[in-house]
């Protein structure tokens, strides 16, 4: 990135499964932010997975890491299914996400919990559950079992096999995550729910002291309570609305992140965004990306939800590009499509017309377009 230049850069990556069908979808409108608000962005399409490697025997090819390597953010569609048998595990491995993670040290992942009024009907939690509910979800995601060392799978002198995985935090690991819990939540309404498993895990004890100490040095200011991971798995489907920000470790994350997906209406309406430390011109790699997975059984058939996708690039809008007002209008336009009855297959109620990948994408660009003019005529 030429940090002179006031144009960021994105990378966008569909990958593999449903992902180039709904990234296709989030290029297509952030196209449209280029095109009518001036949004300062060059893009760059690159491709991930089966695909390249049949062409070049790499998942992440030359070209793609050069483009997310100039990259301010990236756009990122899924990764994995039965399709890549086809790619040798060590290939997979070294081009993997988590090795990109690492990589890149995208250390925090955000995932907001959002439910929409308007999927009230086709939620599989009651209306009076989820009104109201409104909160995100910060993960750590760059250390914890999924990183750890030892690892492995061994044979027992006594012929049966053992799986084995390390977890491990540090102090450094826990607060700066736990920071970005804190300063989001000083943005909202000053509540941290950090989310752990003291009473049995050491790393969690580690945790717990960790974040109880930043807090106390830095951030008295907000409220913070505990929660043992099992309890937090109840009430995010018994009172999700009582969470404001949760932080928790990686594997916590992974597994609470999914769960709360109930608490949203579908996982396909699930952004995240995943953030690295701020370099010194003020900038943070990120990655931008739907929570669902690759979902092969669908991929191909044009009937993904791409409004996770899109909704990450609304992330990408505030997070990285700075326009926080494009952010809210995109929002505000999800919103309006959903409101007029605009539904995919997984959030579809019984009896109503399901659209394809495509018309959900211009569902929302023709709401993009009446919600701005309305902002037009009444500025």
């Amino acid at each position: 990135m030429n940090t002179r230049s006031n144009m960021f850069k994105v990378a966008v990556v569909g990958g593999e499964g449903i992902g180039p069908e709904v990234t296709a979808q989030s290029h297509r409108v952030l196209n449209w932010f280029v095109v009518n608000r001036g949004v300062p962005v060059t893009l760059r399409e690159a491709q991930y997975g089966i695909i390249p490697y049949l062409a070049t025997g790499k998942v992440l090819p030359e070209d793609t890491v050069e483009a997310m390597e100039e990259a301010d953010a990236i756009l990122w569609g899924a990764t994995g299914g039965p399709e890549t048998k086809e790619v040798p595990a060590a290939a997979r491995k070294a081009g993997s996400l988590l090795s990109m993670r690492s990589k890149y040290d995208l250390y925090a992942n955000f995932r907001p919990i959002v439910a929409n009024p308007a999927l009230a009907d086709s939620a599989p939690l009651k209306a009076e559950v989820l009104k109201g509910v409104d909160f995100v979800i910060i993960r750590e995601l760059t250390s914890g079992i999924y990183f750890g060392e030892p690892r492995g799978i061994e044979t027992l002198p006594d012929g049966q096999r053992r799986g084995f995985n390390t977890e491990q935090y540090t102090t450094e690991q826990i607060r700066r995550v736990a920071r970005s819990a804190f300063e989001l939540a000083r943005t909202r309404k000053r509540k941290v729910c950090s989310v752990d498993k003291a009473n049995v895990l050491e790393t969690s004890v580690l945790w717990r002291e960790e974040v109880v100490a930043l807090h106390a040095a830095e951030f008295a200011d907000v409220e913070l309570t505990h929660m043992y991971v099992d309890n937090a798995a109840m009430q995010i489907v018994r009172d999700p609305r009582q969470f404001d920000v949760m932080v928790t470790g990686n594997i916590f994350g992974d597994i609470l992140s999914d769960c709360a997906a109930m608490a949203s209406g579908s996982l396909g309406m699930l952004p995240s965004a995943s953030l690295g430390p701020v370099d010194p011109y003020g900038r943070r790699k990120a990655l931008y990306e739907p929570v669902h997975g690759s979902a092969p059984d669908i991929a191909g058939k044009g009937i993904a939800n791409p409004l996770g996708s899109i909704l990450s690039l609304a992330m990408m809008l505030r997070m990285t590009l700075d326009r926080p007002d494009d952010a809210d209008l995109l929002e505000t336009a999800v919103a309006a499509a959903l409101a007029a009855g605009a539904r995919t297959a997984d959030i579809a109620e019984a009896g109503a017309a399901r659209l394809s990948t495509a018309q959900m994408g211009d569902a929302v660009l023709a709401a993009l377009e009446k919600v701005a003019g309305k902002q037009k005529e009444s500025a």
